[in-house]
């Protein structure tokens, strides 16, 4: 992969200028590059990793993981399928998985409720679909190779006899 993308993946607030710094380079060059890549949708989008157990929002959404088995159309495939269940917009993402399940889905939903509501009335009886396993995500550890949280010192009291 290309340095500018690496440089950008790790952290896509360096600006052209430290890009030129550390790649010898200038700004000018890095600009018009980044931009063809922009065009090109090699980039496309820009994207902060937040810790949301830090924030105390009444409004915090539930993720779960939703494995997907499904039976690929006759000349179609898996993307005909896949089109249609990432067009729901509880999919937050879609894979298509090697192993004994298809697609991989992160799915968002108000709480847990409405999660398998999504599973239960629109995912699991769409034709072509096999079988669905959900999983819901409890917490976080790392993301995008982000640690989410610090460690947190000892607070336990000391006891001696």
């Amino acid at each position: 992969m290309d340095e500018i993308l690496e440089i950008l993946e790790k952290d896509a607030r360096v600006t052209p200028e430290d890009i030129g710094r550390m790649l010898k380079k200038k700004p000018a060059e890095i600009k018009k590059t980044v931009a063809k890549y922009e065009k090109d949708g090699v980039i496309l989008k820009y994207k902060a990793v937040i810790n949301r157990e830090l924030i105390k929002d009444t409004n915090s959404q539930v993720r779960a993981l939703i494995e997907v088995n499904i039976t690929p159309q006759k000349d179609l495939g898996f993307d005909k399928i896949a089109e249609r269940v990432y067009s729901f917009p509880e999919v937050a993402s879609c894979y298509l998985i090697s192993g004994t399940y298809d697609l991989l889905l992160i799915v968002e939903g108000k709480d847990l409720h409405s999660v398998a509501k999504f599973v239960a009335e629109k995912l699991s009886p769409m034709e072509h679909v096999k079988g669905v396993v959900t999983h819901f995500m409890l917490k976080k550890y790392k993301e995008d190779g982000v640690i989410l949280k610090q460690k947190e010192e000892n607070k336990r009291i000391a006891i001696s006899y």
